[in-house]
């Protein structure tokens, strides 16, 4: 009942509330992001959904235009402070989150939900082990258990395991903790990045 109809819902409220803060972002931060490198203000990330099913995840854009994908020792993409592939706008973006804000479009269309998963690539989900590929089974989040309790401080194989524990015990209350938690990480901008 929660995660079909309820957990949908609230996506759809939030979704609308988040429109107009993401009008004034763009306003604010567009400009700041096409002067840096004359590059588009939107990234369309490919990522994979629930189910497996693909889709492109919105951003707005932190890395330079055309940035090579640098991959750690895991697989997982790398995300450091030292990350060459940033612009100066884009390291603030990333720093305060303000960079993962579009994805509230994708969550009115459906492809995501607030609280969820965080979406892999298909070459990361290719190299998924155990029972790893079961965060599948639920629409991937704007922020979600692995997310908030650790980002990207986690190694990767520690965050998967966060995200199945979450889709094993997805509630209405398992989401109202994560959601409060969300906020005070972000608000310490704790593990924005990857520790060696």
């Amino acid at each position: 009942m929660y995660v079909r109809f309820v957990k949908r819902l609230l996506d759809i409220v939030f979704g609308l509330i988040a429109m107009p803060i993401l009008g004034i972002l763009i306003l604010v931060f567009g400009p700041q992001i096409k002067r840096e490198d004359n590059g588009p203000i939107f990234y369309n990330a490919p990522r994979v959904g629930k189910d497996g099913v693909e889709f492109k995840m919105y951003k707005f854009r932190s890395m330079k235009v055309n940035a090579p994908d640098l991959k750690m020792a895991d697989g997982s993409t790398y995300n450091g402070a030292d990350d060459p592939r940033m612009t100066r706008i884009g390291a603030f973006l990333r720093r305060t989150s303000i960079d993962e804000v579009p994805q509230f479009l994708n969550v009115l269309k459906g492809d995501m939900s607030l609280i969820g998963p965080r979406p892999d690539l298909r070459r990361e989900t290719e190299l998924y082990q155990g029972n790893e590929g079961e965060k599948l089974k639920v629409k991937p989040g704007i922020t979600g258990y692995a997310a908030a309790y650790g980002r990207n401080s986690l190694p990767w194989h520690e965050r998967l395991k966060l995200d199945v524990y979450y889709v094993h015990h997805v509630s209405f209350a398992f989401d109202v903790r994560i959601f409060f938690k969300t906020i005070q990480t972000v608000f310490k901008q704790e593990g924005v990045y990857v520790e060696e």
